[in-house]
């Protein structure tokens, strides 16, 4: 057992909707992130290279089916949770010339409970403390138990209640690469999505707000 994967690992899912600032708040810089640009006609006609063809035309048909709600479709982010957390499997994908960035990304504690590195389920309960699947719009940031913070909205059935779960993107020491050296994989959240966190400020300003996030196991 990965020290610290219980509840230090997690992401206090029932603390987002009453996250309260300091008594005297120091005001947060926004994270960069790229100018909004209109949705723009997909260029890139097939898989980018190193990611799955059967799982890009899901996120793609994903992001077309929500397109009324996505409003910035040069960008998506796929999670593929086929791979062991010691993967490199949260992708960033530039719509218009195909170009990816690739980071790690932990999964909940109810997705794995025996913590072998892989994802065994998914699940959109609430306590669950597991990931859940689908596609999740990039919602606002704010500061909370892991410091800067995004919140998602789910836009599917299999994790509408990401909101009220406090479903969020967030940086954690254990989804640092230093977990895979000592331990093979990384620890687990209460179903956020951790990235490192040397990881985060690329990922804000790769996600920005008003793109999606798909995440499946195929």
């Amino acid at each position: 057992m990965v020290a610290g994967t219980g509840l230090l690992a997690g992401c206090a899912a029932r603390s987002v909707t009453t996250a309260v600032l300091p008594a005297t708040p120091v005001p947060v810089p926004p994270p960069p992130v790229a100018t909004p640009v209109p949705a723009a006609p997909r260029a890139v006609a097939s898989a980018p290279r190193g990611i799955r063809p059967e799982l890009f035309e899901r996120a793609v048909a994903a992001m077309q089916r929500h397109s009324t709600r996505i409003r910035q479709q040069d960008r998506i982010a796929i999670a593929d949770f086929s791979l062991p957390s010691s993967r490199l499997r949260f992708h960033f994908v530039d719509m218009i010339n195909g170009a990816t960035r690739s980071m790690l990304v932990s999964h909940g504690i109810g997705s794995d409970p025996e913590h072998t590195g892989m994802l065994q389920r998914f699940s959109n309960e609430v306590n669950s403390e597991a990931t859940c699947e689908g596609a999740f719009l990039a919602a606002n940031y704010y500061v909370g138990k892991h410091q800067l913070s995004q919140r998602l909205i789910g836009l599917d059935p299999t994790n509408y209640n990401a909101l009220d779960r406090a479903i969020v993107v967030h940086a954690a020491w254990y989804s640092n690469p230093e977990m895979i050296a000592k331990h093979g994989k990384l620890g687990r959240s209460q179903g956020c999505f951790a990235v490192g966190e040397r990881d985060l400020d690329t990922l804000f300003a790769l996600l920005g707000e008003g793109r999606m996030i798909y995440a499946t196991k195929v």
